[in-house]
């Protein structure tokens, strides 16, 4: 039985009015670490991601919204009628915490802005989630991740070299500015909760998509800071370090990173090329790059001559790291992730992939089905009786 109490959030309680990715990533790290997470849904659709399917998981749910939405409490209101307005302010006022990710300006009209929020309880965290923030040129403007990544130069260096075949920019294979905005807020969050239990005042945690982007850009950014040139795409090799790419074998493929210099003279000893760490040009990382074609051209003759799995056996005894490229049932059904624990399983036939850094009593509730705690949740908050909900209910309110 999960020990909820023991947990670094127990007793957090947060109102998630967030949907699709990004927002309800950084919630399910909340939830995840303890607190009470209530998702607000639209009546009768829900998140839009419940219907972003095939595939499906075994609950009927879109094996999509499962990504971002376990340990969490689902509530059927209606927004937009002013009831259903009024009971969001009312469940407001009991959290810590409200993370939105509508348009900006969009929950003014509802009286859920932080502006008219903060002047009723000062202490509140309040998270919006935008594409471009609440300010700028571009504020207007709803967010998606592909849009990000195209907009952020993320995909200018992402796909194979320019005139070599198929050499269109390539989006990520996830959708990693969601994904980075969802931790940055769950971070920010968290960053404000102490802020505020120290000196309790409250704070407005502005957070956009294309800022969260940018910063990951990490060193690709800072090479056109220092150079004024823009990075290249590069297909799989790395612009600032040699070896360190995907390489053909005689049956199948190889990524091997070499990261420093002793670990080249490993790798050419491995390789039985001992004449290359040997070359002046090519014996430190520096030299490498510069004259990266030409060493190239002597290492792919090479490793074309062995398998896969016998380049595997080398490098594992010379201590190079390398992997070979696995699927993603692969690399989910791996010894690996089996020893990790790392595939949670919730029941009846519901599995997902869990939080990567647990603590003892983690959560491990399925993700809700649509307003599966509207009654409870407006009883145990609000003090609702059976006969309100019901009136509720009966006038369109909850679903």
């Amino acid at each position: 039985m999960n020990d909820s109490a023991s947990l670094p959030l127990a007793g957090v309680k947060v109102l998630d009015l967030t949907r699709i990715l990004a927002g309800p990533w950084s919630t399910q790290l909340l939830a995840d670490y303890g607190a009470d997470v209530i998702k607000v849904e639209r009546p009768g659709s829900g998140d839009d991601t419940r219907s972003w399917g095939p595939p499906y998981a075994a609950d009927g749910e879109a094996a999509y919204f499962h990504t971002a939405n376990r340990n969490k409490k689902s509530v059927a209101i209606n927004i937009a009628s002013p009831e259903g307005a009024g009971l969001i302010r009312k469940l407001l006022g009991q959290c810590d915490i409200v993370v939105e990710n509508y348009k900006v300006g969009g929950l003014a009209k509802y009286g859920l802005d932080y502006e008219t929020v903060s002047a009723e309880h000062p202490r509140i965290i309040y998270c919006s989630i935008t594409g471009f923030g609440q300010t700028g040129p571009n504020s207007h403007r709803p967010g998606y991740d592909y849009l990000i990544q195209a907009m952020t130069g993320l995909m200018s260096i992402t796909g194979q070299p320019a005139g070599s075949p198929g050499d269109e920019p390539m989006k990520v294979g996830v959708a990693v500015s969601d994904l980075f905005t969802g931790l940055y807020a769950a971070t920010a969050t968290l960053a404000a909760l102490r802020k505020a239990e120290a000196t309790g005042s409250g704070s407005h945690l502005d957070v956009a998509l294309h800022d969260c982007q940018l910063a990951t850009l990490a060193n690709q950014a800072m090479n056109f800071i220092a150079t004024g040139d823009s990075p290249k795409r590069l297909g799989n090799a790395h612009p600032s370090i040699v070896p360190y790419q995907v390489f053909d074998t005689a049956n199948g493929h190889i990524v091997v990173a070499v990261g420093n210099d002793q670990q080249f003279h490993s790798f050419c000893q491995a390789l039985g090329r001992p004449d290359l760490c040997q070359t002046v040009r090519w014996r430190t990382n520096r030299g490498r790059v510069e004259d990266r074609d030409n060493l190239l051209a002597e290492i792919i003759p090479v490793l074309k001559t062995r398998s896969t799995e016998e380049w595997e056996d080398r490098f594992d005894g010379a201590g190079i790291p390398h992997s070979p490229i696995r699927s993603v049932g692969d690399a989910l059904q791996s010894t690996q992730t089996q020893a990790r624990s790392q595939l949670i399983d919730h029941g009846h036939g519901l599995r997902t992939v869990g939080q990567p850094v647990p603590f003892a009593g983690q959560p491990v509730e399925p993700p809700p089905s649509l307003g599966a705690h509207t009654d409870t949740v407006l009883k145990q908050y609000l003090g609702y009786g059976e006969a309100d909900v019901r009136a509720l209910r009966r006038q369109g309110v909850i679903g």
